[in-house]
């Protein structure tokens, strides 16, 4: 196992340059070997800010002539699906922000790529991070809660200014993201592509559920892209839920929660708080707040998935947020667009994968 990770970031814009660069070239077992980006300007100017050598504005040609262990894919939305592909072909460990894709057949293939190159997946769900839902994961997975029968799924921040295509951004970074969340063409939706795809890595990574069928309505409140989604949504085992957000949020607050009611007990956890609750049957209920947890200051949040690459191709940690994790939120949202274009009648699984879509 080499003591140095080898890693190109494809992609220099505003979470490259506000996340991953800073991220990664902090550490001392990781050398960032070059970067990607068709705009040759921008590049140049994150490999300066960040100390790195060599720039390429032709992914394939970096992917040639490079010696790399993992590649980190930070374009936008639409350019996921290609540029992933490409560096999983040459058997690089890709770290993918999110979402995965735009659309289940693509994450699916990108999923079976992964397994037949022996190589991983490591998505951009810094939330799945947290102290809070690993805890809320363990409790689901251990089977001590019975079987999920309802989850409550809300995600909501105040990203309207974002996805109106004003670049305008609490967090800073060396290049700021311009207009490119309120391009449909770019980003492929709006609150849910950009915000929501959170909510569903946090649902599928606690619950190890998946969709079976999904409703939706959308609003777009003016803009080109939805601002506001609400959806129903019928899981594999039988469970029911809903699942939702809006990005016009005002006050400057925001508000993310996820409970799920099982057979045995139940739990709610509230991100924005940091604090999970979980209720078991003839039992004090437990209580994790991360504000009183020194643990949660090592846990790498926001940095979590980036440092969690870095981990992973260097043998020094399991792979936390794989890309099946990726595939399954991508599931979601698909269904929940297409149903959307269609006055919110139901889409299932399955339609997904047709090979001819209506």
């Amino acid at each position: 196992m080499a003591d140095r990770a080898r890693i190109a970031v494809v992609g220099s814009g505003w979470w490259a340059t506000a996340n991953h660069l800073p991220a990664l070239s902090a550490r001392a077992d990781v050398d960032v070997a070059a970067l990607c980006d068709l705009d040759a300007s921008k590049a140049r100017q994150a490999a300066d800010h960040f100390g790195v050598e060599k720039i390429y504005t032709d992914l394939d040609s970096m992917l040639r002539e490079e010696r790399l262990d993992g590649a980190v894919v930070a374009t936008y939305h639409a350019a996921h699906y290609p540029a992933a592909r490409r560096c999983l072909e040459a058997g690089l460990n890709t770290f993918i922000e999110k979402p995965m894709t735009l659309d289940a057949r693509e994450a699916r293939q990108l999923v079976e790529l992964a397994e037949r190159q022996g190589a991983q997946i490591v998505m951009g769900y810094n939330h799945n991070h947290r102290l809070t839902t690993l805890r809320a994961r363990e409790c689901l997975e251990s089977g001590e809660l019975g079987a999920a029968r309802y989850v409550s799924a809300q995600f909501s921040r105040p990203v309207s200014q974002l996805l109106a295509g004003i670049d305008k951004v609490q967090i800073p970074a060396l290049h700021s993201p311009g207009d490119v969340y309120g391009d449909p063409r770019r980003s492929g939706g709006g609150h849910g592509q950009l915000q929501l795809t959170h909510l569903a890595g946090m649902v599928f990574f606690t619950t190890g559920l998946r969709v079976k069928r999904v409703g939706a309505r959308m609003a777009n409140h003016g803009l080109a892209v939805d601002v506001s989604v609400a959806c129903h949504v019928e899981y594999d085992n039988g469970a029911l839920g809903t699942f939702g957000g809006t990005g016009h949020v005002s006050g400057g607050s925001q508000s993310t929660r996820l409970t799920v009611f099982c057979d045995k007990g139940w739990l709610d956890l509230d991100d924005t708080e940091g604090v999970l609750q979980v209720w078991r049957e003839g039992a004090e209920p437990e209580t994790l707040d991360e504000r009183l947890e020194a643990a949660a200051a090592e846990s790498g949040y926001p940095y979590g998935p980036i440092n969690n690459l870095a981990d992973v191709i260097l043998g020094k940690a399991e792979n936390l947020c794989s890309g099946v994790i990726g595939w399954r939120a991508v599931e979601l949202l698909d269904a929940a667009y297409q149903s959307a274009a269609r006055d919110g009648a139901a889409v299932a699984l399955a339609e997904l994968y047709q090979e001819e879509r209506a």
